[in-house]
């Protein structure tokens, strides 16, 4: 039996102090681990923060300058519901989004106790991250910011700090298709009301003063159409690499599929949690049908064949990754 580094050039760090077996502590059990997922990164939060002001800025122009000195009583009530309920239910995409455990990988589980209760196959590749010391499953990717392992890593989005993943990928679908429908709606309002204050006197159809009005107006209609162009494109690239089953980074690498693909509609009921439902659409319903598997499931499959402890000592001392050989 021999071991064979296998080395992809993602995986290198280059820090020599990330590659000592010592560093490698088991992870906490799950009785002490918290449930609040929060990413500790000054730019996401700065992000995060800009994402809600804007959207209570667009809910304050189209309410007190549009709405509230409109004369047409219905049109304000309607657009308004209509625009908050939106405005809220993205709001609460992004809040799920942001603070939903996207599928990590639990830190610091290449521990020669781990690895001997892997029981690997003959031949059976398994990756250690040399960056978080953990044992990789299939199709995960560190995230240099989250500082962890992400399963099905789409990408690392700012402005919901937090990674695009396995466990919060509808959260973020959800917020992009929401702003995108605010974004619209507001355009169409500013265009109305554009058209409504060249035909009455500018000073009855705001309760501002008309440069001001026009300027409030013309930074709502440059920040809505900015967004929808933006999370329109977001919302189309998420919803295909659900419908083919294969992530942002999968897909920039052109990395050939070695899973098995749950394509199209399939795709679709197990990233939104199961079959279709006005559930789809809520940013309050859980993923119950999704079970994240468990680390020894997710890292290989049990088999006969168990490493020696040489074996596992000389595997901790790799860069990346073992493949387990029997002649």
């Amino acid at each position: 039996m021999m071991i064979t580094p296998v080395y992809r050039s993602r995986d290198i760090e280059r820090k020599p102090e990330y590659l000592q077996p010592e560093k490698c502590v088991p992870p906490p059990s799950r009785s002490s681990l918290g449930t609040m997922w929060f990413i500790r990164d000054g730019c996401g939060i700065a992000c995060a923060v800009v994402t809600w002001m804007l959207v209570f800025y667009a809910d304050f122009v189209v309410l007190l300058v549009m709405l509230v000195p409109s004369r047409d009583y219905v049109y304000s009530v309607i657009n308004g519901t209509l625009f908050n309920t939106l405005a809220f239910l993205a709001l609460a995409s992004h809040f799920r989004a942001m603070l939903t455990d996207p599928g990590a990988v639990p830190k610091g589980n290449a521990t020669k106790e781990f690895i001997e209760s892997l029981q690997l196959k003959p031949g059976q590749v398994v990756y250690k991250c040399p960056k978080c010391c953990s044992i990789k499953p299939d199709r995960a990717h560190h995230c240099s910011v989250c500082k962890r392992c992400i399963r099905k890593m789409d990408h690392h989005c700012p402005w919901v700090n937090n990674c695009v993943g396995e466990n919060n990928q509808k959260y973020f679908v959800l917020f992009t298709m929401y702003i995108a429908l605010i974004s619209l709606h507001a355009l169409i309002m500013v265009g109305f009301h554009f058209l409504y204050c060249f035909e009455e006197d500018w000073t009855k159809c705001s309760s501002f003063s008309p440069p001001t009005t026009v300027i409030l107006l013309i930074l709502l209609c440059f920040e809505a159409l900015l967004f929808l162009i933006f999370t329109s494109v977001m919302f189309g690239t998420q919803v295909h690499s659900i419908c083919t089953d294969e992530t942002g980074i999968e897909r920039l690498k052109n990395q050939k599929p070695t899973w098995e693909k749950i394509s199209g509609w399939e795709g679709m009921k197990v990233a939104f949690g199961g079959a279709f439902s006005l559930g789809w659409f809520s940013p309050f319903s859980n993923l119950d049908c999704k079970n994240p598997p468990s680390p020894e499931a997710a890292a290989a499959a049990p088999a006969s064949a168990i490493m020696s402890q040489e074996e596992i000592e000389q595997f901790l001392a790799q860069d990346v990754a073992v493949q387990v050989l029997r002649e």
